[in-house]
């Protein structure tokens, strides 16, 4: 028994030795017919790494012929295979513009895009790549609108956007944290900015009741929070998004909340107003006064000013 299992273990080393062996040779060969072969044979064994390197020696020599085509197509996937996503996406990208007629162009554009799809990063991460991928994906289903794999292709991007709704959700939450901060006041602009920017770009979105509820009461702290300039102003605005959140979810759970926060902005804003027309007497009280005394003060130097005296007059 112990013989038998020496006897195997020595008869996997020769062969993984001759099998070494022959690819040092490979490497060294300048017998491009006998690469070309080599390669395919790699690449259709398993073997990506070594097929890999045996077409980065071919593929110059042969560029341009018949074998060529094939030998881009398998070092597209060969990448592919390996996980190397991005160098996949951009080879099968070259051989479709390589090759936009051959009977593989169709699956390589796919490829391009879902190589770009598998390198996508997740939602919490910067979505530049993702958003590359969607226009991959986009480019291929304008293409081959008839493509078996349009389908596939539409699943991918309902899956990016459904990343870029999330990441988008979470900055807005995000926000809406930092406003509980010692400084809110800037995070409560920027929340009213980013919750009305998620509404319009996920205009279906399940997150849009709770964002449009946190709206009203941002808006509301923000404006209650305002210099005296500005506060009107802002009042208003917070009022204007209470009734837009009742007039698009009027069976909400938010609503006594909202009509909370809505009628203790309309007693804010009441206050203010009565305040501001007090404001508004008292300087109209003092700009009178002081054109009053500015006349009285410009009457009393007329009347003190001495009558000149002509020259000579005895």
């Amino acid at each position: 028994m112990k013989k038998t299992i020496k006897h195997t273990l020595l008869l996997v080393v020769v062969i993984a030795l001759g099998a070494c062996g022959r690819f040092y040779k490979l490497e060294k060969s300048t017998n491009w017919d006998e690469l070309y072969t080599a390669a395919n044979e790699y690449y259709q064994e398993g073997e990506y790494n070594k097929a890999i390197i045996l077409y980065d020696k071919v593929l110059p020599v042969i560029r341009g012929s018949e074998k060529s085509e094939l030998a881009q197509f398998n070092y597209a996937y060969a990448h592919f295979r390996l996980k190397r996503y991005i160098e996949a996406a951009s080879y099968f990208n070259t051989f479709f513009e390589s090759y936009s007629r051959s009977p593989m162009a169709e699956e390589a554009l796919f490829m391009h895009a879902y190589s770009l799809y598998m390198d996508a990063p997740d939602y919490n991460l910067d979505q530049k790549s993702s958003r590359e991928a969607v226009a991959a994906i986009q480019q291929f289903i304008n293409r081959f609108p008839q493509s078996d794999s349009y389908e596939r292709a539409m699943t991918m991007i309902n899956d990016l956007q459904e990343r870029f709704e999330k990441k988008a959700y979470e900055e807005a939450q995000m926000y809406y944290r930092l406003t509980e901060g010692l400084f809110p006041g800037q995070f409560y602009l920027a929340c009213i900015v980013n919750f009305q920017n998620f509404a319009k770009t996920y205009p279906n979105s399940e997150h849009n009741e709770e964002l449009a509820y946190k709206l009203v009461e941002v808006s509301s702290a923000y404006a209650e929070r305002s210099i005296f300039t500005k506060k009107e102003e802002r009042l208003n605005q917070a009022l204007e998004f209470g009734d837009n959140f009742k007039r698009k979810f009027p069976k909400s759970l938010y609503n006594n909340e909202v009509n909370t926060l809505v009628e203790k902005t309309k007693s804010e804003l009441s206050e203010h107003q009565s305040l501001k027309k007090q404001y508004d007497e008292i300087r109209k009280l003092e700009q009178a006064s002081k054109a009053k005394r500015e006349a009285e003060e410009k009457e009393t130097e007329q009347s003190v000013t001495p009558t000149a005296t002509p020259e000579g007059t005895n």
